[in-house]
């Protein structure tokens, strides 16, 4: 293991209990010391900081969502009989679930990854500059597009990819409209403020499994519970176009999409450029970059 590693104290101990915990968070949500320095204005921050998460109806116009959407669909088409790594199915098909990497394999994703309007909004709120650390589009499609259960993606990337600490968002766009009954994306509002510490020592290799279905990385039922018990769901609906903006550990998933109407959003992964990964905390061998980069 390296030096860096022996010098980085682990917050957020996961996965080597035998029972689930659940420990308050130990690191800031908002970073920047003026709320007022970037696009979004003190109201928005406040309920970022309270939240978890921001919400943007109709963030990109109709032509812009045209382009993205027939670039979503191009490589769906592309990738149907790819044996890419990229290229995830669905656990009881091949059905495309996910393609990794689209910020790097899309030019058209590439330049949304860039687009100042949302890169502006994250730099205010981590307080730095920032890096891909993950983008992937998700594929829901009608009748056949299975769920996402629960889960805090930071307590993955700590685990898994050596993220010491919670200084990182998601930005999720829809390129379908989002309704409560196509599985849109569901969250608990100010669970964020929580790590749930998990129970089961990671498998070697354990990303082949689990981007088709997690079963190690998972909370336990009872501190869901409590979670929305406290806090409540939030199901973020909202026509093609819109944006949503969550933190890093708050607790998200979705259900299956057993209606005609598909759900895909395109998901990218900024992580601060202070918030650089150190070796996986499971003690293994961090997964590969194309879900996880290690480059800024």
């Amino acid at each position: 293991m390296s030096n860096i590693q022996d010098r980085v104290i682990d917050l957020y101990p996961s996965r080597v209990d035998d029972n689930p915990a659940i420990l308050k968070r130990k690191d800031p949500v908002i970073y920047t010391n003026d709320l007022a320095e970037g696009p979004l204005d003190a109201e928005q921050m406040n309920f970022y900081q309270k939240n978890g998460y921001l919400f943007f109806e109709r963030f990109f116009s109709e032509e812009e969502v045209r382009e993205l959407r027939n670039e979503l669909k191009r490589l769906w088409d592309t990738n149907q009989d790819s044996d890419a790594k990229e290229v995830i199915r669905e656990p009881e098909s091949r059905e495309i679930r996910s393609i990794f990497a689209v910020h790097r394999n899309s030019e058209i994703y590439k330049r949304l990854s860039q687009n100042q309007r949302l890169t502006n909004m994250v730099k205010q709120i981590l307080g730095s500059e920032v890096y891909i650390h993950q983008s992937r589009i998700n594929y829901k499609k009608g009748f056949t597009g299975k769920e996402f259960y629960w889960h805090s993606d930071f307590e993955t990337w700590h685990v898994e990819d050596g993220m010491p600490h919670m200084r990182a968002l998601s930005c999720s766009i829809q390129l379908e409209d989002n309704y409560h009954f196509n599985g849109p994306l569901m969250v608990i509002p100010g669970s964020h403020q929580y790590f749930i510490s998990c129970v089961g020592k990671t498998p070697e290799n354990h990303y082949q499994q689990s981007l088709r279905r997690q079963e190690y990385g998972v909370p336990d039922q009872d501190n869901l519970t409590w979670l929305v018990k406290k806090h409540g769901i939030s199901a973020l609906t909202g026509p093609a176009g819109s944006v949503v903006l969550f933190d890093c550990n708050l607790m998200h998933g979705s259900n299956g999409n057993i209606t005609p109407l598909p759900r895909s959003n395109v998901f990218f992964v900024y992580n601060s450029v202070e918030n650089k990964l150190v070796e996986p905390f499971s003690g293994q061998k961090p997964r590969p970059e194309f879900i996880a980069s290690r480059e800024r």
